[in-house]
């Protein structure tokens, strides 16, 4: 702890945190503001409730970096910004399609440049961390939430259009997320209504749903998001946001993942509506989990934080956890981050890097128009 920029847990359990919010204004709720300030959150996320236009995110955005400007760490400002049916801003920006559409032509070049295109024009706007791509295998035609959303049915082709991605948004300046660990292509139920159950062996996971993962952890991604789905040749009990069994005795121990680990959002209904807020911070973080997503409502994510410090005050084993995850959201903050201004200011030039003649042709190309 001693090396982290931390006075107090509220500040190092407020790094484990990102928050949604309502509304689609020029500035962040009053809580929010205040919690950046303080230091007691470590970013939000946008969803297209949040979205009018173009330059009314943009003025968001800045106004949620300024909030940020005297905090120990600079905020992550977050966004799903995929592709294709995952599109949280469309008016404005450049059309993308389907990752499904992109990938069926096989080429990395064309997946890479097409990431640069998204991670350039929300970098424009003020993200820095983009919750994307999907490394979810294609492999059910009867799964309701992924589907069009991969970049296709074979396992290794997913893993390299992964890095594909991870080389494109790295080269325009913001963090890619590769999800949903362990893999949620072969489900029949969304996990926004109700959990997931994944019963094939464990051969068929190394041979499918694993391989576009690891392949992920040899390209050193930065971020990797947890599914709420349950696995039961990992463990037949908890979903995997909660699993030690697949955070970190897979992930982590066997197949040598280092970077942080977020969860998908806590308030869908396949976790929401079999645990509280409370319980899920504390199995998500001993089971893992860094970074714990709160997407919709205020009480929660303050709930989460103070589980978080309580936690951490009464086990000592759950304090060294929340330093080693402070410290893994920090350290990746201050290496991916550092060549950005703080607090992060609006570019005169910022409308001429949307919807660009180029970018509209990136995309031409790398849907082989």
């Amino acid at each position: 702890m001693k090396d982290l920029p931390f006075d107090t847990l509220d500040e190092a359990a407020g790094q484990l945190l990102i928050a949604g919010f309502d509304g689609a204004g020029e500035s962040p709720p009053s809580s929010i503001r205040r919690a950046l300030q303080a230091g007691h959150l470590g970013g939000v996320i946008l969803f297209g409730r949040n979205v009018e236009h173009p330059a009314q995110v943009a003025r968001l955005n800045e106004a949620i970096h300024r909030a940020g400007t005297d905090a120990p760490i600079r905020p992550f400002v977050s966004v799903d910004q995929e592709g294709g049916p995952v599109m949280r801003i469309r008016d404005g920006l450049t059309d993308i399609p389907p990752m499904r559409q992109v990938g069926g032509g096989r080429d990395q070049r064309a997946v890479a440049d097409l990431s640069q295109v998204i991670a350039t024009e929300i970098a424009a706007l003020g993200f820095n961390l983009n919750f994307a791509p999907v490394l979810d295998v294609d492999s059910n035609p009867e799964n309701p939430i992924i589907g069009e959303r991969s970049f296709g049915s074979s396992p290794g082709w997913v893993g390299i259009a992964g890095g594909s991605y991870l080389l494109g948004h790295t080269t325009a300046g913001v963090i890619p997320c590769g999800k949903h660990f362990p893999g949620h292509g072969d489900t029949d139920v969304d996990s926004h209504d109700d959990l997931p159950v994944v019963t094939h062996d464990r051969e068929r996971l190394d041979q499918v749903e694993l391989t576009p993962f690891r392949q992920a952890i040899r390209a050193d991604f930065p971020m990797l998001m947890t599914a709420h789905i349950r696995v039961d040749a990992l463990d037949d009990e908890h979903p995997a946001t909660f699993s030690p069994k697949v955070i970190q005795e897979l992930l982590r121990d066997e197949l040598g993942y280092e970077g942080v680990v977020v969860s998908d959002d806590l308030e869908m209904d396949a976790v929401a509506d079999r645990y509280d807020i409370e319980e899920m911070v504390r199995r998500g973080l001993r089971a893992g989990v860094d970074l714990f997503l709160v997407c919709h409502t205020e009480d929660k994510w303050q709930r989460a934080r103070e589980a978080l410090v309580r936690a951490a005050e009464e086990d000592e084993e759950m304090e060294r956890r929340l330093h080693e995850s402070a410290a893994r959201v920090t350290n990746l903050k201050q290496g991916f981050l550092k060549h950005l201004p703080n607090p992060w200011v609006l570019r005169d030039d910022w409308q001429q890097r949307l919807d660009t003649e180029e970018h509209r042709k990136t995309v031409q190309e790398a849907c082989g128009d």
